[in-house]
């Protein structure tokens, strides 16, 4: 009887081997297939803004330093996510924290325009809803 269990345990084992390698190719293609999405949103990104860079030439004064740190916010958003995205939940804070940031830079410059309590309001406000 302990020989059929020894028997039956090692061919069980054995039989397991290849599923163990197949979980391993499963996590190298999915491995694969996110750093293919991460290239492909990132190559987006900076395609999106280069153009929108352009777009900011056009302007002139605070109106193009605002259009500038938008662009900018929403490149680092899109690419911080992406990263996240790529390398899972742990990296999300880190994400979050660099969408804030980026925010908080745009909403900082928009408060240049203004000037005295208010642009001192604007600014804490900015501060307020960006954590900073």
């Amino acid at each position: 009887m302990k020989k059929q269990l020894a028997t039956a345990l090692t061919l069980g084992c054995l039989a397991m081997l290849p599923f163990g390698a197949y979980a391993d190719e499963v996590k190298d293609a999915a491995k694969s297939h996110a750093k293919a999405d991460y290239d492909a949103t990132k190559a987006s990104a900076d395609a999106e803004y280069k153009a929108a860079k352009e777009k900011c030439d056009s302007l002139s004064g605070n109106e193009k330093d605002v259009c500038r740190k938008d662009a900018k916010a929403k490149h680092e958003t899109t690419i911080s996510q992406a990263k996240a995205n790529k390398t899972g939940s742990t990296a999300q804070a880190k994400a979050d924290s660099q969408t804030r940031e980026a925010e908080y830079k745009a909403a900082k410059e928009r408060c240049d325009a203004l000037s005295g309590n208010d642009k001192d309001a604007c600014v804490a406000d900015a501060k307020l809803k960006f954590h900073m």
